[in-house]
């Protein structure tokens, strides 16, 4: 019977029934709910059914760069990603993000960024691009996290 099972590994995706009784259904994949952004919808529902994901809390990695996103509201929900990439969108707003405890990794490059200060107090990041965004509030020297690569844009650099 072990033996049975051992190759039953790749029937994960199916269910399994016994004398018309099933016996093992599969987790469905987590269903998007409470985003308000139709572009933050649509990327978050692909890459959940791509990746099999079940809970939104396993979700570690996530990349909707060029993808039209305005508003972040409801990510909050994935608190398991460490990996963020929203690169060439026109977010604004990130103060949803600061619930991301966990995250370690954001490229906000590209975006319309104007304040920077909470992500800047992540308390995992290890690096955070925030170039060519125009309007960006350059952080205080003070505000910046000790042990985190950050990218600004030209003009924070340039004072």
């Amino acid at each position: 019977m072990l033996y049975a099972l051992a190759g039953c590994e790749s029937l994960k995706s199916y269910d399994v029934t016994f004398n018309e009784v099933t016996v093992y259904e599969p987790a469905a994949v987590y269903r998007v709910a409470d985003i308000e952004d139709i572009a933050l919808h649509q990327c978050l529902e692909q890459t959940l059914i791509d990746g099999a994901i079940t809970d939104p809390t396993a979700l570690s990695a996530l990349n909707c760069s060029d993808a039209g996103i305005t508003s972040l509201a409801g990510l909050e929900q994935f608190s398991g990603l460490t990996t963020l990439k929203l690169s060439g969108n026109q977010i604004r707003n990130l103060l949803v993000l600061e619930r991301l405890a966990q995250l370690r990794q954001l490229w906000l490059d590209r975006n319309d960024v104007v304040d920077p200060v909470p992500v800047l107090r992540l308390p995992a990041l290890q690096q955070l691009d925030l170039t060519e965004n125009p309007r960006l509030q350059c952080p205080n020297p003070t505000q910046m996290p000790t042990g985190v690569s950050v990218s600004l844009p030209e003009q924070c650099l340039a004072s």
